[in-house]
């Protein structure tokens, strides 16, 4: 398993990817979507922020197995909410 640094340091990664690609086409489009975008930045933001929250807290009373099932389950999620904010931006772009 990761190290918590490792999971929280690729939480924000793939966050930033997210915010640095809606930047990005608010640069080429200008304010065209900039309602929508703006939306995309702050749901994923709001995600990291959760994401975070459950890393530093799991189950007080879990075992190593349910442990490592909590930490895969936050990397499922993160996936899970990456993939739909790339997907609502490809959206506008098409």
């Amino acid at each position: 398993m990761a190290s918590l640094r490792d999971i929280k340091k690729d939480i924000d990664f793939l966050v930033g990817e997210v915010v640095s690609d809606c930047y990005t086409y608010l640069y080429l489009n200008g304010d065209k979507n900039r309602d929508k975008v703006v939306e995309i930045i702050e749901g994923v933001v709001g995600k990291r922020n959760d994401f975070i929250h459950r890393v530093n807290n799991p189950a007080k009373d879990a075992d190593r197995k349910q442990t490592r099932k909590h930490y895969k389950q936050i990397y499922s999620d993160l996936l899970g909410s990456v993939d739909e904010s790339f997907s609502q931006l490809s959206q506008l772009v098409g």
